[in-house]
């Protein structure tokens, strides 16, 4: 994983379990990877990776089994997904619409884009499925 000097490693490594879940790779209620693994698959630091899933268990993302591991927790999609939105409402969004309104770009021309790109990512999803 190659991180960015914007923000705390931690918090891109949050990012990265959220991509996870969001992408449904685990389940709930699935064991995710200890600490210690998760720090040597990224390289990093196991007190960073500890520091991670402590922002993420009080988040009420996973849980800790005492002695067997982490583990995803039933509502995790739910809440990664409310924390995903709101973050780009309120941080991601106003700046497509402060770049739309720069650019004169309608709400009518994103729509097309938008439904244009659907049609491609279906047909590319299908064409995956064939092979």
């Amino acid at each position: 994983m190659k991180f960015n000097d914007t923000q705390p490693i931690f918090v891109q490594i949050a990012e990265w379990v959220y991509e996870r879940i969001l992408g449904r790779h685990w389940s709930p209620g699935e064991r995710i990877p200890s600490v210690r693994d998760l720090a040597i698959e990224l390289e990093v630091n196991p007190n960073t990776v500890m520091r991670t899933y402590d922002r993420l268990q009080t988040a009420e993302v996973i849980y800790n089994k005492r002695g067997i591991g982490y583990f995803l927790s039933e509502k995790a999609f739910e809440l990664v997904l409310k924390i995903r939105r709101d973050e780009f409402m309120a941080l991601e969004l106003p700046v497509i619409i402060k770049n739309m309104h720069l650019l004169g770009i309608t709400p009518t021309e994103i729509e097309t884009a938008y439904n244009q790109s659907l049609k491609v990512r279906k047909t590319n999803i299908t064409d995956e499925e064939k092979q």
